[in-house]
């Protein structure tokens, strides 16, 4: 990229500034469908409905992380936009308390909902105090801008210290273990992605070809669903979850807990136990026949809700053993 074509910018800049674009509504609204399908999933697996966690799938994890990813690229490119014909504070405190306001909102309602996990400083938060930090950026050159985004990502590769584990240092993403929440979205690396949104933002504004992504019209009915997902993404973002979570719970109450995810947390613990005098397979088959053991009586329940006695336990090892002497190890 030339030099002069960032100067050239501004004049392009003022022609297509004050259109509202399409193209990036219907990346948002993809983005906005993806969260809605991580989080679907994420409700099935904390409901127990389906046996796999999600959260030990690493393909699932990468999906969430592209999907955060997407968001604070998207509003760095917004950012850039929204002021292509300079800076409007107005404007700008208007967005910063609207999505400052819901991510005080996300953190009150998960602090009652999930209190030993709720939400500190996730999507909504980064996405509030990114858009403060990035404003020196909107005049810098792209490549300065690019810069600084790599040494953001590359940050907790090299700055990351013990010292910075304090609890109210967490924001920053610099501490050598990651806080327990449900959505964890730290300035570094993750404002690095924002940096490219603005330095992919400036670059567009500077090119005649952009008239073209700009002036894009929505014609299809699915793009247009896109788009009002788009443009209504906040409160989207602050209601899916309610809906998704009513209505499996519901599902929930109807159609029961999957046996294997149910069974899970003692399936773990059985096997951790047993794999110190027995081979793997053998452990997997005596737990399980241990489980269905357990169902026929009335020990499962207090299984499920850790409330077994001293003498509950002597029962279940007398199931243990039970099993192991139907299926002797080999």
């Amino acid at each position: 990229m030339r030099h002069s074509d960032v100067k050239a910018g501004p004049l392009l800049s003022q022609a297509i500034a004050v259109q509202r674009w399409d193209a990036i509504d219907v990346a948002r609204g993809l983005a906005i469908l993806a969260m809605i399908v991580y989080h679907f999933s994420w409700d099935l697996s904390f409901l127990q409905l389906v046996e796999t966690n999600i959260l030990e799938v690493p393909a699932w994890r990468w999906f969430a992380r592209g999907i955060a990813g997407s968001f604070l690229m998207l509003s760095g490119l917004g950012l850039v936009l929204a002021h292509a014909k300079g800076f409007h504070g107005g404007a700008f405190l208007k967005r910063l308390l609207k999505v400052g306001g819901a991510a005080l909102a996300v953190t009150v309602a998960t602090y009652f909902a999930f209190p030993d996990s709720y939400i500190f400083f996730g999507i909504l938060h980064c996405i509030a105090v990114s858009g403060v930090l990035a404003l020196p950026f909107l005049r810098l050159h792209p490549i300065a801008t690019l810069a600084a985004a790599i040494l953001c990502l590359v940050a907790p590769q090299i700055l990351t210290s013990p010292a910075l584990d304090a609890p109210w240092l967490d924001w920053l993403g610099l501490g050598a273990a990651d806080p327990v929440t449900n959505d964890y979205v730290p300035i570094f690396p993750w404002f690095g992605l924002v940096l490219i949104g603005v330095a992919a933002g400036r670059i567009l504004l500077a090119r005649q070809a952009t008239m073209s992504l700009a002036g894009w019209r929505s014609k299809s009915r699915l793009s247009r669903l896109l788009i009002w997902a788009g443009r209504k993404s906040l409160p989207i973002y602050l209601t899916h979850q309610i809906i998704l979570l009513a209505i499996l719970y519901g599902v929930l109450q109807i159609v029961g807990p999957n046996r294997m995810a149910e069974a899970q947390p003692f399936m773990t613990q059985c096997e951790a136990t047993c794999l110190q005098n027995a081979q793997p397979q053998t452990c997997r088959t005596l737990c399980s026949c241990t489980v269905e053991t357990l169902r026929q009586t009335d020990l499962w329940q207090k299984v499920l809700s850790n409330t077994t006695t001293p003498e509950d336990q002597t029962r279940i090892s007398r199931a243990a053993q039970q099993c192991l002497r139907q299926s002797p190890p080999s």
